[in-house]
């Protein structure tokens, strides 16, 4: 769906867009495991201000293709939020429960902001309308996609480009 040259180009146009919104000021990356990581780590290198990072994971899938709906906290962030300009970092939006639910958590915990970045966006999906994505390196239509972290069942989130899943 997405070649390796498209998703490493959009990576450095959203890293440069954040930099300049957070100019002179540093930003705390929360990268939402599992597959946030590769997207986070890509991101957080082309970052032009100063990054701190932690890491979450929170869950509504279980071993299938379809959401849930039931969001549990698998690892809670090892710092405190109080004060900081936060970015949590997303591999995909799909009905936006989960995050949702993970920035009325984090709210609670008296950050200066709360910004939302992903790699991939599925709006048309979207359940949770007040899911505001800030940065968003593609739209996507409804198709079940692998790579960048993204997984099947823990499978293909290793490859370098964005791939969809043919039943």
């Amino acid at each position: 769906m997405i070649p390796e040259e498209d998703v490493n180009r959009k990576i450095s146009e959203v890293a440069a867009r954040i930099s300049h919104d957070y100019e002179g000021r540093p930003v705390h990356l929360i990268c939402v495991l599992k597959g946030g990581v590769f997207f986070t780590c890509e991101l957080a290198k082309r970052l032009t201000v100063p990054v701190s990072l932690d890491f979450m994971s929170v869950s509504s899938y279980g071993g299938g293709t379809e959401s849930s709906g039931v969001v549990r906290i698998v690892k809670d962030l090892d710092e405190p939020l109080e004060g900081k300009e936060v970015l949590i970092v997303e591999d995909i939006i799909d009905s936006g429960r989960t995050l949702a639910y993970l920035i009325e958590i984090l709210k609670q915990r008296g950050p200066k902001s709360i910004r939302l970045c992903t790699l991939l966006d599925k709006p048309e999906r979207r359940v949770k309308k007040q899911v505001k994505v800030d940065y968003t390196c593609f739209s996507i239509p409804d198709e079940f996609v692998v790579g960048y972290g993204l997984d099947y069942d823990q499978k293909y989130r290793n490859l370098p480009y964005i791939g969809v899943v043919e039943f």
